[in-house]
This record gives structure tokens, C-alpha cells and sequence, in this order.
């Protein structure tokens, strides 16, 4: 069975039966997600900084790329199977969640909960190859992956709550390279929370007719009618960080590496159709083209 809006040609559709609805739950489907947790984590490792560890010119930048699109391929499957456990009631109300593995009846609970612990161990190995300061921030991030199912339950914002949880990989990634934070990657951290939170405000676009039947709040029905502009400010506040945060770093002309990243933002706004769900699939899909804009223009800005 295929999984509405996952890519119908992608291979998990053509893995084996047996394995398919394990695959699924960690939405490997669909990698934009698990490209929007690994990006901010590359983001970190280009931001300039004042000061790097001892140690890290001997190990190669593309090694702990490596190593954090992995961890977040398990760790993005893993919240997104802890989160199916979480919603599988409200998930077989949703027509685009119904066909999840989970409440479809294709797998059953305890087999989810073996499938978490696997990914989970697959992240902790991960965790183990980080440096002591690092290891530390990330642990810090548990408490907000453990509670975001529910924040759409208590809350208008959960966006918000997804924005800190999604970017923490950039705090971890500028710990690698120096051994702790600064107001430098606070400020970035900051805007990326806030780009999280207009990207995914187009995704929920898709759901809001559901969601208002059942009761899941979210910014896309929090802004109502005036989603465009919700997503404006939310992408505005993003831009302003951003640059806020490289100008006051060791290369303060990286600034500019948000430029190319603030247009793809404002192409979202001025393509953004809330009564286009279609199209506000494609257009929250594009923002993995727009992290990578900011990768390529950072590393730019520093040659």
C-alpha cells in the first residue's frame, strides 16, 4: 500500500513487501523531511566562528556531514514512528494519514515500538561519535522531540515548537566545530526556528479541513485568511536573524550568504495558493533547495 503524498516512485515502494510498512513509518518516502533536520546541522558547520576546537581541521568537515545526515535519517524516523504511535487514533480519522502503516493495520504496536527502538539505537551510536560538548546539547533536545506530538493538542503554535526541535542540529553541529554556543548561532538557530515555522505552516495547508474536524490546532488555521501573510512574517523574522547573527560573526560579509535564501522565500510567498494544497506540497518540498541556497552561499562568502 502507498502512503498519500509520498512520492509514488520512489524505491521504498518497490522494497519488499515485508519491510515496506517499517520504511514508511520512518517516512524514507518522503526525504525532504529528513533533509530538513540534516541541513541546519550542515548550516552549522559553515557559519563562521570566533573560535574552533583544537582538533577540528583533522577532522574532515565532509566526515561530520556524513555523520549528521545519518543521525538524521534515524533520528527523523524515529520521532516520526513515536509520533505515529502518538496519533494513530487521530491519523485513521485524516484521509491523507489513514493510510499510515500503523492505523491501517498493516503493523501492529509492538512491532512499531521494536522498529523506534532500532532507529533509536542506530541514533545513540551516532551520539557516541560526537564530541563531549556536543553529546551534551543534544541531549538537551530529548524533552522537546518527546513532546511535540502533543503540542498540536494544547496549542495553536505547534510550528513553533517544531521550529526549536527541527534546527537543533545546527547548535549540535557548531558545538563540534567549537566546543560550545555563542550569540552568533543563537540568532541563526532563532531565524531557522522561524523559517520552520512558515514552511511548515504550508504544509499543514493540507490538513486543515481535517484537522478542523477533529481538533488539531495549527498556524495554518490560526492564520485563517491571512496565512499568506503569516508565512511572510514568519520568513521575514527568519531573514533578519540569519543575517543578524552571520554580520556579528568572525566573517561578517557572510551576511550576504542569506540574499539568495531570502528570494527563494519570497518566491514561496508570491507562489503560496492556500486553496492550492498541491502546490503548497511543492512549494514546502522546495525549502530543502532553499537551506541548501544558504549552504552554498556561506561557503562562498568564506573562500
Amino acid at each position: 500500500m502507498k502512503v498519500a503524498d509520498a512520492a509514488r516512485t520512489h524505491w521504498v515502494n518497490r522494497a519488499p513487501v515485508g519491510l515496506r510498512p517499517y520504511l514508511q513509518l520512518s517516512r524514507l518516502d518522503r526525504p525532504v523531511g529528513y533533509w530538513l533536520l540534516a541541513l541546519p546541522g550542515w548550516i552549522g558547520l559553515v557559519v563562521p566562528a570566533w573560535l574552533c576546537r583544537p582538533d577540528w581541521q583533522s577532522w574532515s568537515p565532509l566526515y561530520w556531514g556524513a555523520l549528521i545526515l545519518i543521525g538524521a535519517i534515524a533520528m527523523r524516523g524515529a520521532g516520526c514512528t513515536y509520533n505515529d504511535i502518538v496519533d494513530r487514533d487521530l491519523d485513521a480519522q485524516v484521509d491523507r494519514t489513514a493510510s499510515r502503516p500503523l492505523p491501517s493495520g498493516r503493523v501492529t504496536l509492538w512491532q512499531v515500538w521494536l522498529w523506534l527502538a532500532l532507529q533509536l539505537t542506530i541514533g545513540f551510536s551516532v551520539w557516541l561519535a560526537l564530541p563531549w560538548g556536543a553529546k551534551l546539547i543534544a541531549l538537551a533536545a530529548l524533552p522537546l522531540v518527546a513532546a511535540y506530538p502533543f503540542m498540536k493538542r494544547i496549542t495553536w503554535w505547534p510550528q513553533v515548537w517544531l521550529g526549536l526541535t527541527f534546527n537543533w542540529a545546527v547548535l549540535v553541529a557548531y558545538a563540534i566545530k567549537t566546543g560550545g554556543l555563542d550569540a552568533t548561532i543563537g540568532l541563526v538557530y532563532a531565524g531557522l526556528a522561524c523559517w520552520t515555522v512558515g514552511y511548515d505552516t504550508i504544509y499543514a495547508l493540507q490538513d486543515i479541513e481535517d484537522d478542523a474536524v477533529i481538533g488539531i490546532r495549527s498556524t495554518a488555521r490560526r492564520f485563517g485568511d491571512r496565512v499568506r501573510i503569516g508565512v511572510a512574517l514568519s520568513y521575514s523574522l527568519c531573514v533578519l536573524l540569519i543575517a543578524a547573527g552571520l554580520f556579528s560573526s568572525q566573517s561578517p560579509i557572510s551576511a550576504f550568504a542569506a540574499v539568495p535564501f531570502a528570494a527563494h522565500l519570497i518566491w514561496q510567498i508570491y507562489r503560496l495558493d492556500p486553496s492550492d494544497t498541491s502546490r503548497a506540497l511543492r512549494l514546502f518540498k522546495s525549502n530543502g533547495w532553499a537551506a541548501g541556497l544558504l549552504i552554498i552561499a556561506l561557503f562562498i562568502t568564506q573562500l
